[in-house]
């Protein structure tokens, strides 16, 4: 029986990769998605051209994977997929419940009532299907807790998963702690080791060298394998880093938009954005020491930045917007 997407979870915090070492901001070219999907239908391995996947029409499928932990900075990224996963209608399709993948003293199994029965929730990764009406794609979403023990298992377990439900690429999403002021637009960047899709996306190979979670894991090994892999950070203020943090949900959300040619709902999220940065404002104003900080990082990023709105990125929101104005299919 199916299961739909869980509307809450309690996600511990993560740092991500190191701060200050972001890939640059994409520039994506109109109608991206389009391009995305054209190539990920071009380049189709064997494994990916299934029967199911025939049957379920020509849109090829990209799973899109998220972790709770290190990876997940402000829940950040955990919320953005789930939001997506919720907007889409997807439904539970499988598990990873290895428990040798896991430290139950780390990432400890939690006790929930519902309706006088009491359960016990084990740690594990998830796996939904969602196939989103007038999309460029259809999605596989796996969430789930960033494993203790076994990477390598635990990575051939998911590209195995991948391949047996006719995957054509894969989109990892994570959020990081970085000096980013909170008052200007959170940056989501884009990078991937592919260079056709470095190309398509006008976007650098990954920069990052260091300690690295999951998902830098699974992106390389995808990419070895031959499996077209898009890695998706935003950077989170760290002086605000803990859970919930809207404003980054928002900007992972939107460019999970772009990416795959997804319509979504925004204005509950943007709502809680804005009542996020004011009570930040609020905070800094009190702590004058915190309030020097964030104008010289504003400074900073306002110089990095300028001119801020180009063409490219006018056009992007503009198509957002004719996308969120189509009537639903019948």
């Amino acid at each position: 029986m199916s299961e739909e997407i869980p509307a809450e979870d309690t996600t511990p915090e993560g740092t991500g990769e190191t701060a200050g070492r972001l890939p640059r901001e994409p520039s994506v070219p109109e109608g991206f998605a389009q391009r995305f999907a054209e190539h990920l239908r071009a380049t189709a391995s064997v494994a990916a051209t299934t029967a199911e996947s025939e049957r379920d029409g020509s849109r090829p499928t990209v799973m899109v994977m998220v972790f709770e932990g290190w990876n997940d900075a402000g829940a950040a990224a955990s919320s953005a997929v789930r939001a997506v996963g919720q907007a889409c209608g997807a439904e539970l399709i499988g598990k990873v419940e290895d428990e040798g993948y896991y430290d139950y003293q780390f990432s400890r199994p939690k006790l929930r009532s519902t309706g006088g029965h009491r359960e016990i929730i084990w740690p594990s990764t998830k796996i939904y299907r969602a196939r989103p009406p007038r999309a460029a794609v259809d999605l596989l979403l796996v969430h789930g807790v960033e494993p203790s023990f076994r990477w390598q298992a635990f990575t051939a377990d998911l590209l195995t998963r991948a391949a047996e439900n006719g995957v054509s690429g894969v989109v990892l999403v994570g959020a990081l702690l970085a000096d980013v002021p909170h008052t200007r637009p959170i940056p989501a960047s884009l990078s991937s080791e592919d260079v056709q899709l470095q190309e398509i996306l006008d976007i650098d190979e990954p920069s990052y060298e260091g300690p690295t979670g999951i998902v830098g894991v699974l992106a390389h090994t995808a990419a070895q394998a031959g499996l077209p892999a898009v890695s998706l950070w935003a950077a989170i203020p760290h002086y605000v880093g803990q859970a919930p943090s809207p404003k980054a949900q928002l900007a992972i959300m939107r460019e999970l938009e772009d990416l795959l040619g997804l319509s979504l709902d925004e204005s509950e999220v943007a709502e809680d954005a804005e009542a996020w940065e004011r009570g930040v404002d609020d905070l800094a104003e009190e702590d004058t020491e915190i309030a020097d900080y964030v104008k010289r990082l504003e400074e900073a990023t306002d110089t990095t930045n300028l001119p801020e709105a180009s063409g490219e990125a006018i056009a992007q929101e503009f198509e957002r917007y004719l996308r969120q104005r189509k009537p639903p299919e019948s």
